[in-house]
């Protein structure tokens, strides 16, 4: 009996124990699946969600607050002229392969990234650097043209991760780097699964495991959340149902901000879109507070230009293209360009596919008919990105502090004008904060008054996730799900 007994309460305290035991793996939600697994080769910010600081890292890092901290640099130096940075990188660091982590590493790194040729989706980030040169196996000297007050901030994004030259190329379905979390499964059109890396150099985070599930309906990921199949969506595509996990004790409501500045692109190069006049009639003709409300259910600030308004610098154009039909309809007129019919291409973004039926009853209004094409993400990479077959599209543009965008006379809206890229050049090249604030406000007001794209407003970060969740991102300063600093709570 007394061994029974005794038996009887071992097991107890062994269930016990195991109720408290501490979870150790997540699922996170995501809208959309990225089309690969490499931040170097890769445009979609999906990328970045999945694998930046925890799959992959760069001589700097975002921390959730913005500010630049270092990544797999520990320190550096700046010469007097400010062109030489001096990276001290960490000692100990190995790849998932577990192969060493050294300067000849970073070497190959940025000058893949900055060769002719070169897949990166950022190659502005690179394009001043003069070389690159591994001092010793834990000391890199980068050379630039120039002083560039941007470069520690350049060296942060996904696209400047350091990768090793024995897997570089097969990243985009295995990716390996020095992260937290190694690659374990990609599912295609399911999920992405990661598991703790053993050997990292830094702090193991308190996760084991994390799986990616991607849910692009808004109906089927409240589901997923109501029913416990998904942990955490950091960008939930349903802010209509906010307010009822608002009301549910098992739920955390996260509403922060984000670099997205959503856009009403358009293709400048094509008539009619090349005349600022209709460009110029479509801004007019669109109302930003109704897609906001119709689309994002509130969530979301109006923009004027590219720029984040939550930056120092951003100036508040808005009123430049204030919703006004009569004007709109006036430079059409006198553009002689009535009876418009506008191809627009949705990518599949709630606020995309949302935003879309409300801007063309907009356009409607106005005289502009639109036909609109619903794309998957890889279509509209293929098609609108890389292809330039489009009149207008709906996007948000997540990366940091991408203004730069518009010195590219090839990207996708094929903006050339070479007074901004004369500006861009010059706010490279200097490091006075003072200085850069009047050229970021400059080249704000010159995208607003040559109408490049239609600014709608400030994709606004509305997550949900378990209450016994701690440590995600409320803001978004890049596009990732850093699992670093995530633990389960009781």
């Amino acid at each position: 009996m007394i061994r029974s007994l005794r038996t009887g309460a071992a097991i107890l305290a062994l269930t016990a124990g195991a109720a408290l035991a501490q979870q150790t793996d997540i699922t996170i939600g995501m809208v959309l699946e990225p089309p690969n697994l490499d931040p170097t080769g890769g445009a979609a910010a999906a990328i970045d969600e999945v694998v930046y600081a925890n799959v992959f890292e760069g001589l700097t890092r975002f921390a959730s607050d913005g500010s630049i901290v270092p990544g797999l640099a520990e320190s550096w130096e700046i010469s007097e002229d400010g062109t030489i940075y001096t990276f001290n990188l960490r000692e100990g660091v190995t790849f998932h392969d577990g192969s060493a982590m050294t300067a000849e590493d970073v070497v190959f790194s940025l000058d893949r990234a900055r060769a002719e040729g070169s897949t990166n989706a950022q190659p502005s980030l690179f394009a001043n650097i003069v070389s690159v040169e591994a001092v010793d196996d834990t000391t890199v000297a980068v050379t630039l043209d120039g002083p560039d007050g941007a470069f520690l901030f350049d060296m942060a994004w996904g696209d400047a991760v350091i990768v090793a030259p024995e897997s570089a190329e097969t990243n985009a379905t295995n990716p390996v780097g020095t992260g937290p979390f190694q690659f374990a499964e990609w599912v295609q059109g399911d999920r992405v699964e990661l598991t703790r890396y053993a050997d990292y150099w830094g702090e193991a985070p308190a996760l084991e495991a994390a799986t990616f599930r991607f849910v692009s309906d808004p109906n089927a990921a409240f589901a997923a959340m109501m029913a416990g199949d998904v942990d955490a969506f950091p960008n939930f595509p349903a802010p209509e149902t906010l307010s009822t996990f608002e009301a549910d004790p098992r739920f955390t409501v996260i509403v922060g901000s984000t670099e997205g500045e959503t856009i009403l692109a358009m293709n400048n190069a094509q008539a009619p879109l090349d005349d600022i006049r209709v460009r110029q009639a479509i801004t007019h003709a669109i109302n930003r507070q109704d897609i906001i409300d119709g689309a994002m259910f509130g969530y979301g600030t109006p923009i004027g230009t590219h720029f984040a308004p939550h930056n120092p610098d951003y100036v508040d154009l808005t009123a430049n293209s204030n919703y006004d039909p009569d004007a709109a309809r006036a430079l059409l007129e006198e553009a002689g360009a009535t009876d418009l019919t506008l191809r627009l291409m949705l990518p599949p973004p709630a606020y995309a596919r949302r935003g879309g039926e409300i801007i063309a009853a907009q356009l409607r209004e106005v005289g502009i008919e639109t036909e609109i094409t619903n794309l998957e993400w890889a279509q509209w990479l293929e098609q609108v990105f890389r292809g330039y077959d489009f009149d207008l599209t709906i996007v948000s543009h997540t990366e940091p502090a991408d203004i730069n965008i518009y010195a590219r006379p090839e990207y996708y809206f094929q903006y050339d004008n070479p007074a901004f890229q004369a500006l861009m050049e010059e706010l490279a090249v200097t490091s006075d904060p003072a200085a850069r604030t009047e050229l970021n406000q400059q080249a704000q007001q010159m995208i607003a008054a040559d109408f490049v794209n239609g600014f709608l407003f400030q994709l606004a970060k509305t997550g949900v996730a378990n209450a016994n969740i701690e440590g995600l991102w409320e803001n978004s300063p890049t596009q990732a799900n850093d699992l670093t600093g995530v633990r389960w709570v009781e």
